[in-house]
């Protein structure tokens, strides 16, 4: 099997084709021998944030000294990035010999509870190949929480960055129903950290009652002080239950970013695994592409991967607030599974002067035409194939001066993540 062929496999059932539940993935595990009952470490779930909390989190563990697994998802550039250890993916050698040894449980498994899904294949295979090479794991929530197939997993610290509407066709349609989907990771034993807000935090606080071990709110049990550096990131400090740490210094740009690093401070301190020096030097050190990520200059070309309305409302304060009103100009694509009057709506927000729309050809036959979403938006905007000529043209638009960002979509901002490198 090629590396190709074993990518056509997992997907053979259809990309985003979904069956929820968690019965399949554990039934995988427990015939490898449950290698994820040994795992410690961290389930993060929540509508935006999760990545960059994820990032920040493994950072810190690896300058503390710890071989530490990262599940993020999606990915950008490669479908390796889902299986990492230490900042380095999985490579496309390992990627295959790792399918092909789940293979019979997975023929075992299909034979009596169905054909296994792309997510819970992956979700078998990372933990099949990071179990013995590591000793903590981060992973983030793929779809909601309580029948994603990561939610199989119990490692003893459950993350909930915030609650927003998101897959309402299947998380449900208010912010309560939303929260009882996310707040499900919530396993006996766990602590519980989180940054949510209003009713999906008291959602999060009646899971966590009689379960979890301690919650930890921000902005209750976690003091958070963070001020901006513009596109430097940020300067925080960060307090909580037996830990204080003052100006740390956090690369990551958007206003919302301190609060998911003060998630991850305290993540780590709940394992229990973390000094000021592993803090302070991983968040310092904290990478994560495709969020208001600047890759070029004279017009500022900006990558951002938000995909739902909360994301990108927030994103557009954030860049408005570092650009103010100089010229924007954005280059925008949307997956057909997301209502585009709600986010075309949050694209308005960002006040751009003009919009090109495209189509990322990783996503091809899953996304909204551009030329329906050019009518649906106006006469500001226009279509250009492939990608790289949709950028092309929006910074021809901008001119020297001005910014181009390139959001809507995470296939979007990696496919040009990787022409541009």
């Amino acid at each position: 099997m090629t590396y190709e062929e074993a990518l056509d496999f997992i997907s053979k059932q259809g990309r985003f084709a979904i069956k929820l539940g968690t019965e399949r993935t554990r039934a995988i595990l427990d015939r490898l021998g449950s290698p994820d009952r040994s795992l410690r470490g961290a389930l993060i779930a929540g509508t935006n944030g999760k990545g960059s909390t994820g990032a920040c989190l493994t950072s810190i563990l690896r300058v503390a000294g710890h071989r530490v697994g990262f599940m993020p998802k999606p990915h950008l550039i490669s479908y390796t990035e889902r299986i990492a250890i230490n900042g380095h993916a999985i490579s496309e050698d390992d990627f295959v010999r790792t399918l092909e040894a789940l293979m019979p449980t997975l023929d075992d498994v299909a034979s009596e509870m169905g054909p296994a899904t792309e997510f819970e294949i992956l979700t078998a295979m990372a933990i099949a190949y990071l179990a013995p090479r590591i000793d903590l794991l981060v992973c983030e929530v793929g779809l909601g929480g309580r029948l994603d197939a990561t939610n199989a997993l119990d490692l003893g610290v459950a993350v909930i960055t915030n609650v927003d509407l998101d897959h309402q066709k299947y998380l449900g349609n208010t912010i309560e129903e939303i929260a009882r989907e996310k707040a499900a990771i919530i396993k006996a034993g766990d602590l519980v950290v989180t940054g949510c807000e209003g009713v999906a935090l008291a959602t999060v606080e009646a899971q966590a009652a009689g379960r979890a071990r301690a919650l930890w709110r921000l902005g209750r049990e976690v003091k958070l002080e963070s001020t901006t550096l513009g596109w430097d990131g940020h300067l925080l400090s960060v307090a909580g239950p037996g830990f204080e740490h003052r100006d740390l210094r956090l690369p990551l740009v958007g206003d919302y970013q301190p609060a998911n690093a003060s998630l991850a401070v305290a993540a780590a301190h709940s394992l229990d695994v973390a000094d000021d020096t592993a803090i302070r030097e991983g968040l310092a050190s904290t990478r994560w592409p495709g969020r208001l990520q600047v890759i070029a200059q004279h017009p500022r070309v900006i990558l951002d991967g938000g995909h739902n309305p909360a994301a990108m409302v927030k994103v557009g304060a954030a860049l408005r607030q570092l650009i103010g009103a100089a010229r924007l100009v954005a280059v925008f694509a949307m997956l057909s599974e997301r209502d585009p009057v709600q986010l075309l709506g949050a694209l308005r927000t960002l006040r751009p002067a003009a919009v090109v729309f495209t189509e990322p050809a990783s996503a091809r036959g899953h996304v909204i035409p551009p030329e329906e979403l050019t009518e649906l938006y106006g006469p500001e905007a226009e279509v250009a194939r492939p990608a790289s000529a949709a950028l092309a043209r929006a910074q021809q638009l901008a001119g020297d001066s001005g910014n181009v960002l390139v959001c809507g979509s995470l296939y979007l901002v990696g496919e040009v993540l990787a022409f541009r490198d």
